[in-house]
C-alpha cells in the first residue's frame, strides 16, 4: 500500500513540474512588436521550418477573383531566418494608426501568430491582430470612459420557424436608468454571423467612445444574424462545431428580410426603447446592406436612419420571395415620400461592387433624392466599414 501510494505521489509529482515547466518554461519572442515610430516586427521561432511568410492588411494588397467578384486581398511578404532559427520581419516605415489583421505562413500552412494571443474569426478563418493607436483608431480601443453591455440574446422567430440569436449593446447607465433609448439594428455581411460587428467591427469600443464624447446619442444596438437558415453563429447552435461556411441557404431570397419584423418585434417588447420611425435605424456591411436597403424600402414607414456600407445592390439569389425585390424603383420613391432623415451610402473606390451603388446613387440623383455619401481608398474590406460605423453613428437620432 505504502508503495503504491508512493508511486502515486511521483506520478503526481512529475505531471505538476511538467505544467509547471509549460507556465513557466522558454517564452516564445516577442511578436508584433509594435516599435514607437510605428513600424512592427514580427517573429517566429522555427528552426525547422524551409519558409515563412507573412500576410496581412498593412501589406500592399493584391487582386483576387472569388465568385462574387474581383477584390483587393492582403499582400504577403518573407521572414529572414537567422542562425538560432529565428524568423524576423519589420515592416518598412510607419504604419497608419488602425486595427490590422494578419497570418503567418510556415511552409505553405497559414497559421495564426504562435506569440500572439490576440486573435479572432473571420467565416472559417482564425487571424492575428493588433492595433496602433492615434486619430481614428482610437475609436477602436478600450478606453477610460463607461461602458454598455453587450448580451448575447435568444429570441422566437415564428417567421423563419426557429429560436435564434442576436448581440445587443446596451449603452452605460441602461441598467439603472428609466430612460428609453433608440435603436439602430446592424448587420453584417454574407458568411458573417452576429458576431461580425462586435469581433471585426469594433462596434462595442466605437459605440463607448462616440457616446463618451458626447458624439453619438446613446442607443441600443441589435446585431443579428442574417443568414436566416441559421439558429446562431457556428459553433454555438443545436448543430455542434459545425465548419462554418459562406455557402448558406436563404442569404439574399429575400427570407431575411420577410422574417425581419420578429427582430423588432422582440426588441420592443424586451428593452425600453422608442417604438416610432424616428427613433429607429438600420445599416449592414456588404449583404447587411443589401438586406437593410430592402427592408428599408419595403418598410418605408419603419425607419428614419438607413446606412449602406458597401451594399451588395442587385445581388440577390433567384428562386426567392420576389416580391421583395419587385418594383424596386417605386418602393424607393415610396420611401422618400416619407421623409427619411437619412439615407448613408459607402462604398471603397476599388470595392467589386462600386458600379452597384453607383447605379443606385444615379437612380436617386435622377429623382434629386438627398442622401451622404462617403467613397474611400481601397475596397471590400473591415477597414472601410469601421470607417463608415464612425462616420453614421454621429448622425443618428439627431
Amino acid at each position: 500500500m505504502k508503495k503504491q501510494f508512493a508511486t502515486l505521489c511521483l506520478a503526481t509529482l512529475t505531471t505538476c513540474c511538467f505544467a509547471q515547466q509549460n507556465l513557466f518554461g522558454e517564452q516564445p519572442p516577442l511578436s508584433p512588436e509594435v516599435h514607437s515610430d510605428h513600424s512592427v516586427t514580427f517573429r517566429l521561432m522555427a528552426p525547422k521550418a524551409e519558409s515563412v511568410q507573412i500576410t496581412g492588411d498593412f501589406l500592399p494588397t493584391q487582386k483576387v477573383n472569388t465568385p462574387y467578384g474581383e477584390y483587393d486581398a492582403p499582400g504577403i511578404a518573407d521572414l529572414n531566418k537567422d542562425a538560432n532559427g529565428l524568423w524576423t520581419f519589420t515592416t518598412k516605415g510607419s504604419l497608419k494608426p488602425e486595427l490590422y489583421l494578419y497570418n503567418m505562413i510556415i511552409d505553405g500552412v497559414k497559421v495564426t501568430d504562435p506569440a500572439n494571443v490576440y486573435a479572432i474569426r473571420d467565416i472559417a478563418n482564425t487571424t492575428s491582430i493588433f492595433l496602433i493607436g492615434g486619430n481614428r483608431a482610437d475609436l477602436y480601443k478600450v478606453n477610460k470612459v463607461p461602458h454598455g453591455t453587450v448580451s448575447k440574446v435568444w429570441y422566437d422567430s415564428p417567421t423563419a420557424g426557429m429560436t435564434r440569436r442576436c448581440t445587443v449593446y446596451t449603452p452605460a447607465g441602461y441598467e439603472t436608468s428609466r430612460k428609453k433609448y433608440p435603436v439602430l439594428y446592424l448587420l453584417h455581411g454574407i458568411g458573417g454571423d452576429e458576431q461580425a460587428w462586435t469581433e471585426l467591427g469594433r462596434a462595442a469600443q466605437i459605440l463607448d467612445n462616440l457616446i463618451a464624447k458626447g458624439k453619438a446619442e446613446p442607443m441600443i444596438v441589435v446585431m443579428t444574424n442574417g443568414n436566416i437558415s441559421q439558429e446562431a453563429c457556428p459553433g454555438e447552435t443545436s448543430e455542434g462545431f459545425k465548419v462554418p461556411t459562406m455557402a448558406l441557404p436563404k442569404t439574399m431570397d429575400g427570407y431575411f428580410e420577410q422574417a425581419f419584423p420578429d427582430v423588432i418585434k422582440f426588441v420592443e417588447a424586451t428593452y425600453r426603447v422608442q417604438k416610432d420611425k424616428g427613433h429607429r435605424a438600420i445599416a449592414g456591411l456588404s449583404m447587411g446592406g443589401f438586406h437593410s436597403f430592402y427592408i428599408s424600402i419595403n418598410n418605408p414607414d419603419v425607419f428614419d436612419y438607413v446606412g449602406l456600407f458597401s451594399a451588395a445592390i442587385d445581388r440577390q439569389q433567384q428562386g426567392g420571395l420576389d416580391t421583395i425585390y419587385a418594383d424596386r424603383e417605386q418602393k424607393i420613391d415610396k420611401l422618400f415620400s416619407m421623409h427619411p432623415k437619412l439615407l448613408w451610402i459607402g462604398i471603397g473606390k476599388t470595392d467589386f461592387l462600386y458600379k452597384n451603388n453607383a447605379d443606385l446613387r444615379h437612380y436617386l440623383d435622377s429623382k434629386g433624392f438627398k442622401y451622404d455619401y462617403m467613397e474611400t481608398e481601397g475596397g471590400h474590406i473591415w477597414r472601410n466599414w469601421r470607417i463608415y460605423l464612425t462616420e453614421f453613428l454621429p448622425k443618428l437620432f439627431k
